[in-house]
Formats: C-alpha cells, sequence, structure tokens
C-alpha cells in the first residue's frame, strides 16, 4: 500500500510540474522566389504566395519563403511537443498537389516588389530572387534558394480553403533550432510540384486583405519546474 501510494504522490507532483500551453506566431517576413535567370524579378510585398509550377513553358518555377520570429514569441527554456503550419490556399486551381516545407539555410529578404499575381514585378532593393538573397548585393549558394533537401513536412493541396502542416519530428526539430539559436533562423521555403504544369497555387501572404487567412504557426509546448 505504502509502494503505490508513493508512486501516486509522485505521478501528481510530476503532472502538475508540467505546464502544457500555446502560442499562435504570424509569419514576420514572406516572399515568392520568380524563377528567372537573371534574377530581375520578385514578389516580396504582394498579397499572395505562389508556389508549384506554371503554365509557362519556361521559368515558370515559383517558391515561397516564410519567416517566424520563434525565439521572441516563446520563452527560452520551451519545451516544444508539437508545430503546425496553416496557410490559406485562394485560387482556383483545385488539382491536388503535395506541398513540401523546406528549412531555409541562409537570410533572405522582403522587398517592396509587388504584384498581386504569380509573374512577379522588377526587383527590388533587398528582395529574395531567383539568385539573390538580398537584392542585388547578395547570392544565394545556389539559383533557387538555399535550403535542406528532405522536406520537414508535407501536407497535399486541393481547392480554396485552409490548409495544415502537421506536426513532425523534423518540423519539431526546426522550431527548437530557431528558438536556442535565433541566428540560425531564416524560416521554411514551401515548395510544390515542380514538374507538373500548372501546379502552382495560391497563398494568401502575410500582407493578404484577410487577417485570418494571414500565415500562422502554432506551437504547442510545456514548461518543467514551474
Amino acid at each position: 500500500m505504502f509502494r503505490i501510494l508513493s508512486t501516486l504522490l509522485l505521478t501528481c507532483l510530476v503532472a502538475t510540474s508540467v505546464f502544457a500551453d500555446m502560442v499562435h506566431i504570424a509569419a514576420t517576413r514572406d516572399a515568392t522566389m520568380i524563377e528567372d535567370p537573371g534574377g530581375a524579378l520578385a514578389n516580396g510585398s504582394g498579397p499572395a504566395l505562389f508556389a508549384g509550377s506554371t503554365n509557362q513553358t519556361v521559368n515558370g518555377i515559383r517558391r515561397a519563403l516564410i519567416h517566424f520570429d520563434v525565439a521572441t514569441a516563446l520563452p527560452e527554456n520551451a519545451m516544444i511537443d508539437r508545430v503546425f503550419l496553416s496557410l490559406y490556399q485562394s485560387s482556383n486551381n483545385a488539382m491536388p498537389s503535395a506541398f513540401s516545407l523546406h528549412r531555409i539555410l541562409a537570410d533572405w529578404g522582403e522587398g517592396a516588389s509587388f504584384s498581386t499575381g504569380g509573374k512577379g514585378a522588377p526587383a527590388e532593393p533587398s528582395d529574395a530572387t531567383w539568385l539573390h538573397t538580398f537584392y542585388d548585393v547578395q547570392y544565394w549558394v545556389q539559383e533557387g534558394g538555399q535550403f535542406i533537401p528532405h522536406a520537414s513536412a508535407t501536407e497535399v493541396v486541393e481547392g480554396a480553403d485552409f490548409y495544415t502542416w502537421q506536426s513532425t519530428t523534423h518540423l519539431v526539430n526546426d522550431v527548437r533550432l530557431w528558438l536556442h539559436a535565433p541566428q540560425k533562423n531564416f524560416g521554411w521555403l514551401v515548395m510544390g510540384d515542380e514538374d507538373a504544369k500548372g501546379s502552382v497555387k495560391r497563398f494568401d501572404s502575410r500582407e493578404g486583405m484577410t487577417s485570418g487567412q494571414h500565415p500562422m504557426l502554432t506551437v504547442e509546448y510545456h514548461m518543467l519546474g514551474e
């Protein structure tokens, strides 16, 4: 009986020392990289992000970049449990297509270039382009962005609606890294099916007209010893 009571008491003490919590983090910057051999096109401040492949015969690839300031939003000693990314797909393209998140390995900028469509606009200073991390003075190591090849998470996207990339070990590890080493937080690259023409999707950006449809990172975490 003493052993049972001791076990129950220990369980209660452990349970009361763990406090689950949740935080919703809005994107601090986002942009679309427009495939362009000269690196002269961008979309840093437009109302939408584009990823996938357009119907263009050449230079049709689009890749979205999203950054969240994790270190400011979470306690430094937070124990991260689960991570979810939510985006709103706002185009009329209902063709099912897989979109993956890849951790970016270099810093990049969100310039003033503005386009409502997927063709982009002339790049402005500090824009992320197909060639530049910051137009037109700093460059990606390789064209199209510098990122981890394996996906941190993948979600099939169809018609206009909210889509959530579910928590994975890789997503959790990405956010843990950004919490404890903010200098390595360069966000995620959103990549669609770049081999299928017409696979491009439009996602509302942080500058989109409807605030409830902006990119959102949800982090579930707990604190120990409080």
